[in-house]
């Protein structure tokens, strides 16, 4: 077993090598020809003049632009950098390096084009705006690091008349995720999903958005109970009706005997709970764990610095502890669901991403966890198991399908084979262009 010491040094060695490899790449994606390109007389077919006759047959029929162009592959992570990692409002500059960093996994391990668009507007309506202007150049909108509680609102605007899937990854992929290490984590203690009591420390988009996906997949609101810097939400928080009407529906829904305090009567005889704060250690205190019901699983998903470190929260009696960070066991991680998700999605040109489809893709990941082996160090796949994604695409499409939101229809088999080739080919050319040096070792 490391030392204390030892484990704190291999925490920090992340973001050292994150600033000497940031500047020696200079960017983490760029942009390559997928078409083949023989000579220039091929720049006839590609540009003008015959370009021309494609664009003649999108202007009959829109449809056809994810046909003849690579709109039905192509995604934009979108951020005004006001709410990014643990770091908070930082700005659309220093957002980059996460957004870039996000197109980096949806390419690598779904496949996916993504770009990087960070917009110099705190403004929601701005927001909104530019994102439906930009919608006919892309198959979906991933919304990323947006403050709440306007994130909500950008949100929900924007899946009213956009055309194509928007989905802010900081509540539905995070949602997700939660959810399967949930699923792994009560088949590992043996309880029930509508009899655990449920805790939420933090009350931001990612805790309101996995409170929500928790119920509808059977977790009680009596059974929950979530907390901001406040104090727990309950019926007498009257101040959140105007300035946070999504956290006052959670003071009217859950939380049943309007309980009053703050961490200490949170996680007090909790059988789970999931913290959303601020970067650590020492946000919560082992006191605080030692509270909790026997077999207790703690969700420390702060970044990049979880609320508290995973071996202390161990010692303190947690029986399973999941962080957000890969170089620990556990990870719960958006990485680990909206790559997959957004495959299958793509796959099937859907027009939105239902509250079912990710709850499919959390059940996904926690079914492909358990045929290698659920342990207490082991609630759902790793990034490296990259089979795992065209499983989660497949889940996803189908759901898709079966909800009538899918414009193409395919079967189990066609879904997996075509999500499969794709996230093999973004492997695959990777691997080409380091093995060729185009992409150099550092």
């Amino acid at each position: 077993m490391p030392s204390k010491e030892e484990l704190l040094a291999k925490a920090k060695k992340p973001a050292e090598d994150a600033m000497k490899l940031h500047p020696f790449y200079k960017g983490k994606m760029q942009t390559v020809p997928k078409c083949c390109v023989r000579d220039v007389n091929d720049f006839a077919i590609w540009y003008t003049p015959g370009v021309a006759a494609p664009c003649k047959a999108i202007k009959e029929d829109i449809e056809l632009s994810y046909e003849y162009t690579n709109r039905a592959n192509m995604v934009a992570v979108v951020s005004d950098g006001t709410r990014v990692l643990g770091l908070g409002d930082i700005g659309p500059e220093a957002g980059m390096p996460v957004m870039e960093g996000k197109a980096l996994l949806f390419k690598y391990l779904g496949g996916v084009d993504a770009v990087a668009i960070c917009l110099d507007t705190k403004d929601p309506d701005k927001i909104i705006e530019t994102v439906r202007l930009l919608a006919p150049s892309f198959g979906g909108i991933n919304l990323e690091d947006i403050s709440q509680p306007k994130c909500f609102y950008v949100l929900d605007e924007l899946r009213k008349d956009c055309k194509i899937p928007v989905w802010h990854d900081d509540q539905q992929g995070t949602a997700a995720v939660n959810l399967a290490g949930l699923y792994s984590g009560l088949k590992i203690v043996g309880k029930k999903i509508d009899e655990v009591k449920v805790r939420f420390f933090g009350a931001g988009a990612a805790s309101i958005a996995t409170a929500r996906i928790l119920i509808s997949a059977g977790v009680r609101p009596e059974n929950v109970i979530m907390a901001d810097s406040k104090g727990t939400l309950h019926k007498g928080r009257t101040e959140l009706k105007e300035e946070f009407p999504v956290k006052w529906h959670f003071a009217q829904t859950t939380n049943p005997d309007s309980i009053e305090g703050g961490p200490e009567v949170l996680f007090k005889d909790a059988d789970v709970v999931y913290c959303y704060t601020k970067p650590g250690p020492d946000v919560v205190k082992k006191e605080w764990v030692s509270s909790m019901a026997k077999d207790a699983i703690l969700f420390a998903c702060a970044n990049p610095i979880p609320e508290i470190w995973p071996w202390d929260a161990k010692e303190a009696g947690a029986r399973i502890v999941a962080t957000g960070r890969s170089d620990f066991p556990n990870q719960v991680n958006n990485s680990l669901g909206f790559p997959g998700i957004f495959r299958g999605t793509l796959d099937v040109q859907a027009t939105t991403i239902t509250d079912e489809m990710c709850i499919a893709a959390a059940q996904t990941l926690s079914d492909c966890a358990e045929k290698k082996g659920l342990s207490e160090e082991y609630l759902i796949p790793t990034m490296d198991e990259a089979w795992v994604y065209p499983e989660v695409a497949t889940a996803v499409g189908m759901k898709a399908i079966e909800q009538g939101v899918a414009r193409k229809v395919m079967s189990r088999e066609e879904l997996l084979k075509v999500a499969t080739e794709k996230i093999q080919y973004a492997q695959n050319m990777t691997a080409c262009l380091t093995e060729k040096e185009f992409i150099k070792l550092p």
